[in-house]
């Protein structure tokens, strides 16, 4: 929302307010009230402990010239360790900080009872097929029916008309496309994701990066640097021994690897043998240095 603020002396200038919203019935109207204005809405779902990768996304959101929306919600259905839900950043102050520094119009910041009013045990299952069975879903199972019950509590609360994220959670956005599908709404959300944020050493960046210690922080590149070797190590034919090799490499540095996996880019069906030089495809990564839990993808062609 933006106001004008005059100053005796000075000539009027533009400010730029964000609106905090608790309440989902709050938020749902105001909303309202600008579509009933003309106004696009653009919705950028958060976790908070926001870093420059949830800068990008929000500036690239305000590009749309419409309204920018962004939640923070730590979300507990996903956490199939609760441990790591304990032990998820938190930094509110400083997000609030940031978000109103790059202009952000809109910040939904809703209570656990709020996007849960019935309470965090799942009721309904999405039906998401492959996508559940393999990496991040064979890993954490459990996920990302706690991902779809969120955004679909979210999505429709904001009903957004453009949605961003981060191609870092490669699997996800697939599941987010797959559940805009399943409630009905791919007409009418265009879904935006957006490049991997990295820092200057190639590190995808991300909110977990906080729980690294000083050593762990120099090795974490390795997991891009893997990424990039099989990049440029990649022909047509069998990958099996490329894979194999790098998690070789990784695990030989310190990382408990999870998977590194090569697959189509479009529906991520592994792809082991016979690859023609010509299906798009993408490496995935996911590895534990210590107890914390990093992941990245790159594509390959």
């Amino acid at each position: 929302m933006k106001g004008i603020l005059k100053l005796h002396g000075f000539l009027p200038f533009t400010i730029q307010f964000m609106i905090l919203f608790k309440k989902a019935t709050d938020l749902h109207k105001h909303i309202e009230e600008q579509r009933t204005k003309g106004e696009k809405i653009v919705f950028v779902p958060t976790m908070g402990a926001l870093h420059e990768g949830h800068a990008f996304l929000v500036k690239q959101a305000k590009k749309e010239h419409g309204i920018a929306v962004c939640s923070i919600f730590v979300n507990p259905a996903q956490f199939n360790d609760p441990a790591d839900f304990k032990k998820y950043p938190i930094t509110i102050d400083k997000d609030i900080l940031l978000l109103e520094s790059i202009g952000c119009d809109i910040l939904f910041l809703p209570s656990v009872e709020e996007i849960y009013p019935g309470g965090t045990i799942i009721k309904t299952k999405y039906d998401l097929g492959y996508l559940e069975t393999i990496l991040e879903g064979k890993y954490r199972p459990g996920h990302f029916q706690g991902v779809c019950a969120v955004m679909d509590r979210l999505l429709n609360i904001v009903k957004p008309d453009i949605l961003f994220i981060g191609q870092k959670d490669y699997q996800q956005c697939m599941v987010i496309t797959r559940l805009i599908e399943l409630i009905g709404l791919n007409k009418l959300i265009t879904i935006n994701i957006a490049p991997t944020q990295r820092e200057d050493d190639g590190l995808a960046m991300s909110s977990r990066n906080t729980r690294l210690d000083a050593e762990s922080r120099k090795k974490a590149p390795a997991i891009y640097k893997t990424l990039t070797s099989i990049k440029n190590h990649l022909k047509p034919g069998d990958l099996i021994d490329l894979k194999r090799s790098a998690v070789t490499s990784l695990s030989a540095q310190g990382f408990k690897v999870d998977y590194i996996e090569i697959a189509d880019a479009n529906n991520l069906t592994i792809i082991d043998h016979h690859w023609d030089g010509k299906q798009k495809i993408v490496a995935l990564a996911a590895a534990f240095l210590g107890d914390v839990r990093l992941i990245d993808n790159i594509l390959l062609s």
